[in-house]
């Protein structure tokens, strides 16, 4: 099983570019809570969530095409591999998510970019976020455009919750790590 400190020695060693690392925080620690929401190790989650774009700096284009035999090579576990591999069904990979975890990952990916756009622009970052205000941008398909709503709500379907639900848990766990995701706000 994947660990936390093994997906960051991966990672980072493949990873550079501030944003990336940024995002694949946001990620892992809104696993972490959706962990917790269902009641599975934390770490593990995390670790999946901190690992999921192994590839994407190397091969943006060609995204996830560079994982799984890497990964593999690296002594990931086949398992811990299909769930990072399962983020991208649909776009640039047929795997389906089928677990929880791999459910999760798939809708809390794009759903950790409107959170961080959200937060970004508020003076006391996401401190303060309350999911009323989450909820108008995300109905708002003009704030954070590049962030698929339908894949969000296709992951949130495939949990069987709602976007409010998952969002909701993704914003209580990510706020302890603002000062570590940059989300302290316009005013810090």
């Amino acid at each position: 099983m994947l660990t936390l400190k093994r997906a960051r020695e991966l990672n980072d060693a493949q990873m550079s570019e501030h944003h990336l690392i940024i995002h694949a925080k946001n990620v892992m620690y809104a696993m972490g809570a959706m962990a917790d929401h269902f009641g599975a190790d934390r770490e593990h989650w995390m670790a999946i969530g901190y690992l999921h774009d192994y590839d994407y700096e190397k091969y943006p284009d060609e995204h996830l095409r560079h994982t799984e035999k890497e990964l593999l090579a690296e002594g990931v576990d086949a398992a811990d591999v299909r769930a990072i591999m399962s983020h991208g069904y649909g776009i640039c990979s047929g795997v389906k998510p089928e677990t929880d975890l791999e459910k999760s990952l798939f809708a809390v990916d794009e759903l950790t970019g409107i959170i961080q756009a959200c937060a970004r622009m508020r003076p006391n970052g996401i401190s303060d976020l309350e999911l009323k205000s989450f909820m108008k941008k995300f109905k708002d398909r003009k704030f954070a455009a590049k962030c698929d709503r339908d894949l969000i709500v296709a992951g949130c379907e495939m949990l069987g919750m709602d976007v409010s639900e998952v969002a909701g848990i993704c914003i209580e766990g990510m706020k302890p790590y603002a000062a570590d995701i940059e989300l302290l706000g316009t005013g810090a």
